[in-house]
C-alpha cells in the first residue's frame, strides 16, 4: 500500500465501499453547497476561491516526513478559518476533484473516498476544534495560530482514520486493520504537524493584515471587541 500520500488510489478499495461512500460525499457536498449559500457574500466569494488556489499550490508540494512517505496540506483546518465549514469543505473537495481529473493524484474510483475523508471527516473535525478553542484561547491571531495548529493535528489523523474505516469495510489487501490504523495515525501526526504550522503562518498572517476576512474572527466579533487585536 502506498502512504506517500492522503489520497487513495484506485483498487485499495472494493467497488461497493468505494460507490457507498461516493454517495456519502455526493450528499455531504450537497449539503455543503445548501448552507453555503446563507454564508457566500461580496467578501466570502473571491476568498474561497483564492483559499482553494492555495490549497491547490500547497498540496503540489510535498514534504519529506520519513524515508519514502510524504506529506501535503489538507486544508481542512485552514479553510475553515477563513471562509467557515459549509465553503470550507467545498474549497477543499474542489481541489481534490482537479487533483483526481488532471493530474491522476488519487483514483477516479475513489473519489468518493477521498473527498468522505479530507473534505467531509477532516473539515468537521477542524471545525469542532476550531469552534471549540476559539472559546477559550484569546480571540487574537495569537489565539487563531494556536488554533490553526491544533485542529490541523488533530483533524489531519482524524481524517487518515476514515481511510482505516474504509479499508476495514473492503479493503483489497492482507494487511491487518492494526498495522494501518498505526501506521496512519503515527505518519499524519507528523503530516499534521507540519500543516500546522503551515495553516498557522497563513492565518496569523491574514488575521494581523485583513482581520475582516478571517471567517472564524468575524464569527466572534459580536461577542468581544478584542478578536482583532495581536
Amino acid at each position: 500500500m502506498d502512504t506517500q500520500a492522503m489520497h487513495i488510489a484506485n483498487g485499495i478499495i472494493n467497488g461497493p465501499v468505494s460507490a457507498i461512500f461516493l454517495v456519502v460525499a455526493v450528499a455531504g457536498l450537497a449539503l455543503c453547497v445548501t448552507r453555503a449559500k446563507t454564508d457566500l457574500d461580496d467578501r466570502l466569494a473571491p476568498m474561497a476561491g483564492l483559499v482553494a488556489a492555495f490549497i491547490f499550490a500547497v498540496q503540489m508540494l510535498n514534504f519529506q516526513v520519513l524515508p519514502g512517505v510524504s506529506g501535503h496540506l489538507l486544508g481542512g483546518t485552514l479553510a475553515v478559518i477563513l471562509v467557515g465549514p459549509w465553503v470550507g469543505a467545498l474549497c477543499v473537495a474542489t481541489v481534490l476533484i482537479v487533483q483526481c481529473l488532471l493530474f491522476a493524484d488519487g483514483g477516479l474510483t475513489a473519489i468518493g473516498l477521498n473527498i468522505t475523508n479530507m473534505a467531509l471527516i477532516g473539515t468537521a473535525a477542524a471545525y469542532v476544534l476550531v469552534a471549540a478553542l476559539l472559546r477559550v484561547l484569546p480571540r487574537n491571531p495569537r489565539g487563531l495560530g494556536a488554533t490553526a495548529f491544533i485542529a490541523s493535528v488533530v483533524g489531519v489523523v482524524v481524517a487518515s482514520m476514515g481511510f482505516v474505516l474504509e479499508y476495514a469495510l473492503g479493503g483489497t489487501t492482507e494487511l491487518s486493520i492494526g498495522a494501518i490504523a498505526g501506521t496512519m495515525a503515527g505518519v499524519h501526526v507528523l503530516i499534521g504537524i507540519g500543516e500546522g504550522l503551515i495553516a498557522a503562518t497563513t492565518v496569523v498572517t491574514v488575521a494581523r493584515v485583513r482581520p475582516d476576512l478571517v471567517h472564524a474572527l468575524r464569527h466572534f466579533r459580536t461577542a468581544s471587541p478584542q478578536v482583532v487585536k495581536a
